[in-house]
């Protein structure tokens, strides 16, 4: 015999925390849709040249690469954003610019699995893509927010920044060609402490008072916007590009009521390399070791890896995974998958009735269960409670129906002329 077993860093899927995840993917489409957006999909398995242009230094290693029967190399795809770059580029006169898109599917990562971080996971990203406008960065933060709302986590904050703040600070310092092994480094930031990323800003040779001004830069602070960009604008040499965006993106926030859920942090840079301006990582209040369970920003060149005519974008991903994996820790209702199960009883009777009767309501929108077991009056009932349904339906010898209450315990004889009508009257 096989020994049924699974590889490390992936996972099954059983029933209930399955039926949570299409329940948190439909909310999303939800809420993606309201706000113009279609859907997209691309392959799994991509060229590695297409895939490896511009990961980055860590992602690159964590990439599954191998050579298909054809000799070809091939990687599975890391994140979804790189494949929309490549799709955009591919099919740029099939589209209507601005485009927005979502994209709901799995990635892969070779990375070391622990709670939340999985080797194959689900990815919600949300694009717009052919616009430098601070409005696009503005509704991507305004979806995020609707997202989060309508998942219902709990309390959040989302922390934004901007990309080329940490530039424009090095710039200003004379060192701006470590600015790779500096956002790599602050990137760690939540991971690794303060004192980890002073060491390796040490190590990347930047000295005593620039290594300083960086973690000044990132340091934990409060106040209201004006506030914090004033500080930041004096530490990164005045009212620069990056630091004029944040206004702009701010001010929107700040008008639209956000301004709570959104607040300003200069440590978040983001790890791969496509990033060029606002970024933005959303972590819980209850649970911020988890890590970021949205998060995203702009990127104005990548599609310049596929085309001689790029298109900026930005976008973000909320981490589906993640989020249920807080959940595990919090009480959770059961997920209903059946509103009424039927029991066909006698098992040797003809189960026509009740076969019409479910067909009947289905066109109604409930959902109906049969039982096809043997089992006793106790394994049905059983059944009937682990699907979460609120009816049980028998056949009676007279042609109408015996209608259980799950939850009351109550029985109630019906017509079957009737019988649609009262179960729908009952289930609402």
């Amino acid at each position: 015999m096989i020994e049924p077993r699974i590889l490390k860093g992936f996972r099954d899927s059983l029933p209930q925390p399955e039926l949570r995840r299409k329940r948190s993917e439909q909310i999303l489409q939800t809420v993606f849709e309201s706000y113009g957006f279609a859907p997209i999909d691309t392959p799994v398995m991509e060229y590695t040249e297409v895939l490896l242009g511009k990961g980055g230094g860590e992602t690159d290693k964590q990439v599954f690469r191998f050579s298909d029967n054809g000799g070809r190399d091939v990687s599975l795809r890391f994140d979804l954003t790189v494949p929309l770059a490549r799709f955009v580029s591919l099919h740029r006169e099939e589209l209507t610019f601005p485009f927005k898109c979502y994209h709901i599917a799995k990635v892969f990562r070779g990375e070391k699995p622990q709670k939340g971080r999985y080797r194959e996971f689900i990815q919600c990203d949300f694009d717009i893509i052919g616009t430098d406008n601070p409005l696009a960065d503005f509704e991507i933060l305004s979806i995020m927010c609707s997202a989060l709302d309508a998942l219902s986590p709990g309390g959040y904050k989302i922390h934004l920044s901007h990309r080329g703040l940490i530039n424009e600070l090095l710039a200003s310092r004379g060192i701006y060609e470590k600015t790779t092994e500096v956002l790599r480094s602050i990137d760690k930031l939540y991971k690794i402490g303060a004192e980890n990323v002073r060491a390796e800003l040490s190590g990347a040779g930047l000295d005593s008072p620039a290594a300083e001004a960086l973690m000044d830069f990132i340091k934990p602070v409060s106040g209201t916007y004006d506030e914090v960009l004033d500080r930041m604008a004096v530490l990164v040499g005045g009212r620069t590009e990056s630091v004029r965006r944040l206004e702009q993106v701010c001010s929107l926030l700040k008008a639209a009521g956000l301004d709570k859920k959104v607040i300003l942090d200069g440590s978040i840079t983001r790890g791969l390399d496509y990033y060029t301006g606002v970024v933005f990582e959303t972590f819980l209040d209850e649970m911020p070791s988890i890590g970021s369970v949205c998060s995203g920003g702009r990127y104005d060149n990548l599609t310049g890896l596929y085309s001689n005519r790029p298109q900026p974008g930005v976008g973000a991903s909320v981490g589906i995974d993640r989020l249920l994996a807080a959940s595990e820790d919090m009480e959770q209702e059961q997920v209903t998958q059946s509103d009424i199960v039927f029991f066909p009883e006698p098992v040797d009777a003809e189960p026509q009735a009740c076969l019409n009767l479910a067909a009947g309501l289905r066109k109604s929108g409930i959902r109906c269960d049969f039982y096809l077991g043997n089992a006793k009056a106790r394994d049905q009932y059983a059944y009937a409670q682990s699907k979460g349904a609120r009816f049980a339906v028998t056949g009676a010898e007279n042609g109408s129906f015996m209608l259980k209450d799950l939850t009351t315990r109550e029985t109630a004889e019906i017509g079957s002329e009737t019988a649609v009508e009262t179960i729908l009257k009952r289930l609402r």
